[in-house]
């Protein structure tokens, strides 16, 4: 049993408190109406759409070719594949399995589960950085959103100014993206507790629900609907078109190929990856199109196919013996993660089980948030804390270098035979923006299913440490307010609970034994990831704004490796938005207009190589009504003739690559 919990148990009994591929390219237009009639419908991790695209790799065939190949089916990969499949053949390639059906994943009550399932075909894959913080990244397609802890808010104003997005444009993918996954919490006692106190230690205004990130406190989204069923990035699959998305699961990239004979630069064109039996497979972009490779592995797979692929720092490269394609030191540069500092409040009233609901927003960069239950594993048989269970190191009984199998079952088994108190209460925690410290990402093997060397430096400059102090100081005044009072004991003041938290075993960072007179040391012996982890192939150094990697052609990565600092008080809807690939200028998509009339302000030229002409009389440019009159469709090129109205004139010819106007479709 860990001494955070003796601690807790001991100091209240002496008070007498007590603890008392579509069958391969060939489809059946009636399966893909009806696919589209039932992916239509809301689903949830615990019911499997009918995804008549989604196959086990070892069923695709030793070569094949697509549009657009992207891999990585996570938070920024599947909402991609949805919208870049309604104009073009898309692969998918997530090295996990499926979330639907795993029960693990499913529920808000059994959040932590997959986070402690060490098993090869666990959902989740443990790592330690390089710091000695436990951490893990997603296997499983819909990625950190089959395992976090479900909050959910956008990006601030000035977060999207400053990338250069189009505020209008982001807004839409948000909405996008909300329509499927995100819901309004239903907050209770705990939750409305730290709601109220923080607004007694003027953390304002109040801002209600939103999902807005405004200073003050708020109620934020959750992807746990109102039954508490987990919706993911894998149920944004719903818009992609059946007919043109294949998705595999298992199958586990191994390199990017790049033809670079007569060429000023690398020129991505297909991928090998392995399935499950390790059988090989190779997938191409096809010859004649102008579709690419997009990476959307995370913020650790991402750099890490870049190298493994040569595309890197090449003394780094060639130390491992891979071949360099492209020399570039800035690929894994950047990691940071957002440091995680927390507060264990045993509580004398009942708590609700609940995750991240409520936040406090202040304008020093510091975010209170919060999570209780009478049982952190919700009425589940293994009882824990949640997502400071010890079984994924967060807060955990069991010191991490003797986390064995063994060791961590006799917790399980101690930690069942506890008063049911000893789990009544929960945590305050705070997190820091930004951070400004960053580290860096290497190649341990090059055997992708490995884990990179990553090293995040948390704390690594002063005003990220000045800011945590602030976040606890912040804690500490909540847990004191009048409002929060009937979930602390009168006689467990703030420094008794600094040492408990302290005294837990949560990193393999040494201990200190002035964590409670020294915020400072608090914060660097305590600090743990909320999995918030980002850079490594960042804009303006790794890749341009449109996402493109600089020196490569045809070859895009989207997803949080791209990110400077980490949007808001959680990155997933941001994510999920910018996978939507609304936000930057993509491909081309092929215009509606070749299903009937438009409205006379269109014309988009879909091939650079290709001009399109549009002839038009003038009256029907004033009335904005087109007759299509001649249309050429071949594979990806489209040459279209309009008449407006009667005689028809020139009005304009399009240069290669450019737009006029707007793709209005007129019903």
């Amino acid at each position: 049993m860990s001494l955070l919990l003796v601690l807790i148990v001991e100091k209240l009994k002496r008070k007498k408190m007590g603890f008392g591929i579509h069958c391969w390219r060939r489809f059946v237009a009636a399966s893909a109406f009806a696919s589209i009639l039932f992916s239509l419908q809301p689903c949830s991790s615990d019911t499997a759409p009918n995804y008549s695209f989604l196959h086990n790799a070892s069923t695709a065939p030793a070569t094949f070719h697509y549009d657009y190949i992207i891999i990585g089916g996570g938070t920024a990969g599947c909402p991609l594949a949805a919208t870049l499949s309604q104009n073009f053949t898309v692969l998918l390639l997530e090295r996990g399995g499926s979330p639907y059906g795993d029960q693990n994943i499913t529920h808000f009550t059994n959040f932590g589960r997959s986070l402690s399932d060490l098993s090869p075909a666990s959902p989740s894959q443990r790592f330690i950085s390089e710091d000695g913080v436990i951490n893990a990244r997603a296997r499983v397609l819909g990625g950190g959103s089959c395992l976090n802890a479900g909050f959910y808010s956008r990006a601030g104003i000035g977060y999207v100014e400053a990338q250069g997005w189009d505020p209008a444009l982001v807004n839409d993918s948000y909405r996008w993206v909300e329509d499927v996954v995100a819901f309004q919490p239903q907050v209770r006692q705990w939750q409305s507790a730290v709601r109220s106190g923080l607004l007694e230690i003027n953390v304002n205004p109040y801002n209600g629900f939103t999902y807005d990130h405004i200073n003050g406190t708020k109620v934020g989204g959750t992807i746990f609907d109102r039954d508490g069923n987990r919706h993911t990035a894998a149920d944004l699959l719903r818009y992609a078109d059946p007919s043109r998305l294949t998705v595999l699961l298992h199958a586990t990239v191994h390199k990017i190929m790049f033809k670079t004979r007569g060429r000023k630069k690398p020129l991505a064109y297909g991928v090998i990856f392995r399935d499950e039996a390790m059988g090989k497979h190779k997938a191409y972009l096809y010859g004649r199109s102008k579709g690419e490779i997009i990476v959307s592995a995370g913020a650790l797979g991402s750099p890490q196919i870049l190298m493994l692929s040569g595309i890197g720092p090449s003394e780094h490269l060639k130390a491992h013996g891979i071949d360099v394609v492209l020399d570039q030191p800035m690929v894994g540069q950047g990691m940071a993660d957002n440091p995680m500092n927390a507060v264990y409040i045993p509580s004398p009233a009942p708590t609700e089980v609940s995750l991240i609901q409520v936040v406090g927003i202040t304008e020093l960069g510091i975010y209170i948030e919060a999570a209780s239950g009478e049982n952190f594993a919700g009425g589940s048989t293994q009882r824990d804390f949640g997502m400071f269970s010890p079984k994924i190191g967060q807060l955990s009984t069991v010191p991490p270098k003797q986390r064995t199998p063994e060791a961590i079952e006799q917790a399980v088994q101690a930690m069942s035979k506890l008063d049911d108190l000893a789990f009544q209460g929960g945590f305050l925690l705070e997190k820091i923006m930004g951070p400004i410290s960053t580290g860096h990402l290497e190649l341990r093997t090059i055997n992708p299913s490995d884990n990179p060397n990553v090293t995040f430096n948390y704390f690594k400059e002063q005003e990220d440490l000045d800011r945590c102090v602030k976040g606890i100081e912040t804690i500490g005044r909540v847990i004191n307010s009048v409002s929060f009072s009937p979930f602390k004991y009168d006689t467990m003041p703030f420094d008794l609970l600094l040492n408990m938290t302290a005294s837990a075993p949560v990193n393999l960072i040494p201990r200190h034994d002035n964590t409670s007179t020294s915020l400072e040391q608090y914060c660097k012996d305590t600090v743990m990831t909320i999995w918030h982890y980002h850079g490594g192939c960042q804009v303006g150094r790794v890749v341009d704004s449109d996402y493109k990697v600089i020196g490569v052609d045809a070859m895009r990565v989207v997803d949080g490796s791209t990110f400077i600092y980490s949007p808001g008080t959680n990155p997933q809807a941001t994510v999920m938005m910018l996978g939507s690939s609304r936000c930057f200028r993509g491909a081309t998509p092929l215009p509606s207009f070749l299903y009937g009339r438009i409205r006379a302000h269109l014309a988009f030229v879909t091939e650079p190589a290709l001009r399109v002409v549009v002839w038009a009389g003038w009256p029907g440019l004033i009335l904005g009504v087109v007759r299509l009159m001649v249309v050429i469709v071949r594979r990806r090129r489209v040459v279209v003739v309009c008449k407006f109205g009667g005689s028809g004139s020139l009005v304009k010819e399009l240069e290669p690559g450019s737009a006029w106007m707007s793709n209005k479709p007129h019903r």
